[in-house]
């Protein structure tokens, strides 16, 4: 994360402190709703991470309802494995989240400056089981897990983070599963992308087969510059693991890469491994943290608060600013009724279409103004991918166009597997 230093807030001056409370120090990093300081906590002396949110930017993304769902799951969490969020503050303009400051990083840094040794792999693969394990048992599922989101303290112990995207088992449906699909492209569960109901279990333990692939290999097992090939290879379960990796870790990856979830290993499965149990010093899979350790949360009761204000959805928010991911869906439509239906829509805007190669077709605004592509290609026999971006133009005048218009059309064909 890019880090540079603001001044340190004066202790002694309690106008200074947020909420006569809290120094803040250096900048860790930022996003685009979120700046995430180093603080301290000047009646305890302890380190804290403070991410000081804008609610202008968060209203005008929509996304009040996932920081409500993200409040609720953590106040169930309690984990040594977890980040903790002490308590949540806010003022006319921002929202504070004042959580626990991890040391150490993100694993992604640790492992891009090489694979680890198998031991290592293995200790950070039990500590993440157990959280896995322990979240599960209490109904909720991270769905976005991945080495980016998951920290190392200064013991080098592993401490989970961003439950953004996270469901609990109140979303389940009446056929027993989730159907709201979601996160990364190179960690997604194949059932995922099929666009049929999933289990949260099998997906986060999908992530899980992935990142200890990244672990053991140093790279992904499904990594492709063609998004359509790489999920063709998720789809399949085409991976190949490298040379160096042992009997036994192949063959818990190969039953966490299981394409079929209904064969994939389960947590009480890798628990009872043989592989797995080699040094393990876990004993918290389904405990819970002694509860004194939310006496902090007890004295401003600052989750009740947060539930009538703005808030965001916390994951990804450290991360540099970058150009917003195309909005992709998969689909069981005909591929030329897609085209015909966003031409239509195109047409009825007064917008310019042109047909590109195979289906691509680009949306054009008269005053230059206005730039979208849309393209669709082949996932399956019956399975489509379309992929809608913007090309130019204002950003505004596209945002506008994709939520009040193309985006209701193209969810009329399929649902997003990305965002």
């Amino acid at each position: 994360m890019p880090v540079s230093s603001t001044r340190m807030l004066e202790s002694g001056d309690k106008s200074s402190l947020l909420h006569g409370k809290y120094e803040i120090g250096k900048l860790l990093g930022r996003g685009a709703f979120a700046k995430v300081y180093h603080g301290r906590n000047v009646r305890t002396g302890q380190s804290v991470a403070i991410k000081s949110i804008s609610k202008q930017k968060v209203m005008k993304s929509g996304l009040v309802s996932h920081v409500k769902r993200e409040i609720a799951i953590m106040r169930r969490l309690r984990h040594q494995h977890i980040v903790k969020l002490y308590e949540v503050l806010a003022s006319r303009t921002k929202i504070y989240f004042i959580m626990e400051y991890v040391k150490g990083g993100e694993l992604f840094a640790k492992v891009a400056k090489g694979r680890l040794p198998e031991d290592v792999s293995r200790r950070h693969f039990q500590q993440l089981i157990s959280t896995v394990g322990y979240c599960h048992s209490r109904g909720v599922y991270h769905r976005d897990l991945k080495p980016e989101n998951l920290l190392i303290d200064e013991n080098g112990d592993l401490k989970v983070s961003d439950f953004g995207l996270s469901a609990v088992s109140e979303q389940i449906r009446n056929d027993g599963l989730f159907h709201t699909l979601c996160g990364t492209p190179a960690y997604v569960a194949p059932e995922i992308l099929a666009k049929r109901g999933y289990s949260g279990a099998k997906v986060d333990l999908w992530s899980c087969g992935v990142i200890l692939f990244v672990l053991n290999a140093g790279y992904l097992p499904f990594n492709n510059p063609n998004i359509m090939a790489m999920y063709r290879k998720i789809y399949k379960g085409d991976f190949r693991c490298p040379r160096w990796t042992s009997p036994e870790l192949k063959h818990m990856i190969h039953r966490l890469l299981d394409p079929n979830p209904e064969t994939r290993i389960t947590v009480d499965e890798i628990v009872n491994d043989p592989w797995f149990k080699k040094g393990l010093k876990e004993k918290k899979f389904h405990e819970e943290e002694p509860k004194e350790e939310c006496a902090e949360l007890r004295h401003l009761n600052a989750f009740d608060i947060i539930s009538f204000s703005p808030g965001l959805d916390l994951s990804g928010l450290v991360s540099e600013p970058c150009a917003p991911e195309p909005e992709r869906f998969v689909s069981a439509e005909v591929a030329e009724k897609i085209i015909e239906k966003v031409e239509g829509l195109a047409r009825g805007e007064s917008l310019e279409v042109k047909r590109g190669r195979g289906w691509r077709i680009d949306l054009e605004g008269h005053n230059g103004n206005f730039g979208a592509v849309v393209e669709i290609r082949p996932l399956t026999e019956t399975l489509v991918v379309v992929e809608a971006k913007r090309s130019g133009g204002d950003v505004q005048t596209y945002d506008r166009f994709w939520r009040d218009k193309m985006k209701l059309a193209l969810n009329d064909q399929g649902s997003p597997v990305t965002r």
